[in-house]
């Protein structure tokens, strides 16, 4: 079992490989304020890092489960000087259509990325970024794959299975794309796994059809897998993965029969995480948890039919900042 760690960057995860790249295009475009939304804090830190390093200021809208479950992701971003704002909140549009019906609304990503996209649109010098599911970004972020194929060829080793959480996509395609090519020109036979929550399960339960990326309708419409842009996920400790649609590329290949979808509980999730840690001494990240998940069945389940097989998966960030999830008040089942 391979595992390739994205959660020694500066934030913590893989999410700077994009965020630097947006970052800089911006900045040569003359981009003054970047407006984004994130889930459990990881795409928020990495572009609060990202801008500070090219002098663009970053107006974040962190999900308000998130945002009260993880305060350490929004210190960070504030560090980064980046502004942090609770969503759904009562300074859009778009927010105050959840605000004002429940103040206490868990929120979701495609609110929040209504609320960023709205700031974009209204306000003259800022510009919106995105962290997962569109294609440059699944293309930013497959120096995963291609890093992790060079490795494992120094050990002469192949995977015959890839793992990866699946949110949006992002984490996943970048490790998974590169590896996936030589399945599209007839070279190998490799199986992909992509990990989701089974309570937001877009690829497993949604429809494959057109629906828009924001909660409001502000986005152009995306051809994906999707649960409906009015679906509103459970206030998850994996905030990350709380998102209505799949990448249109990942959604295209699980449709292909390339990418095959497994649905992980949180409770199988925490416990997983709790095993790697005490296996390899590094906390992932509760998202990242759902791919050990995977991992670990997709072991045992080898194991007992006596067969070898070569697992690879992404541990796309680490856990530190998520480690109240894991206290004994968390949600997690932990042994």
């Amino acid at each position: 079992i391979f595992y390739k760690y994205e959660g020694a960057g500066p934030v913590g995860s893989h999410k700077t490989n994009t965020a630097l790249m947006q970052s800089y295009l911006a900045a040569a475009d003359g981009v003054r304020t970047l407006a984004t939304e994130t889930g459990a804090g990881q795409w928020g830190s990495a572009l609060a890092y990202a801008g500070s390093r090219f002098g663009i200021a970053t107006r974040v809208f962190m999900v308000r489960s998130s945002f009260r479950q993880k305060p350490g992701r929004r210190t960070l971003m504030e560090m980064f000087g980046g502004t942090v704002v609770e969503s759904p909140s009562p300074t859009t549009e778009a927010g105050r259509r959840f605000f004002d019906r429940d103040p206490e609304h868990p929120g979701s990503l495609g609110i929040a990325i209504s609320e960023a996209v709205e700031v974009a649109v209204k306000e003259t010098g800022v510009k919106y970024a995105l962290g997962s599911v569109l294609d440059s970004v699944l293309m930013h972020q497959t120096v995963i794959g291609l890093e992790a194929e060079e490795q494992m060829a120094e050990l002469d080793a192949r995977p015959d299975t890839v793992i990866g959480c699946v949110g949006g996509g992002s984490n996943f395609a970048g490790l998974a794309f590169p590896f996936l090519r030589h399945n599209l020109t007839g070279g190998r036979r490799t199986r992909f796994v992509a990990a989701e929550p089974e309570a937001c399960p877009s690829l497993t339960r949604g429809e494959l059809r057109y629906d828009s990326g924001d909660s409001v309708g502000l986005t152009p419409l995306l051809y994906m897998h999707t649960l409906g842009r009015e679906f509103i996920p459970p206030p998850l400790h994996a905030g990350g993965l709380r998102y209505h649609g799949m990448a249109p590329l990942v959604s295209y290949f699980a449709a292909m029969g390339l990418v095959e979808p497994a649905a992980v509980s949180e409770s199988a999730a925490f416990d997983a995480a709790v095993l790697f840690m005490r296996t390899e001494g590094v906390l992932p990240a509760p998202e990242s948890a759902h791919a050990v998940a995977a991992a670990v069945a997709e072991a045992l389940a080898a194991k007992a039919e006596g067969r070898k097989r070569t697992i690879l998966f992404n541990l796309s960030g680490h856990g530190f900042l998520d480690i109240s999830a894991y206290a004994p008040n968390g949600n997690g089942r932990r042994s």
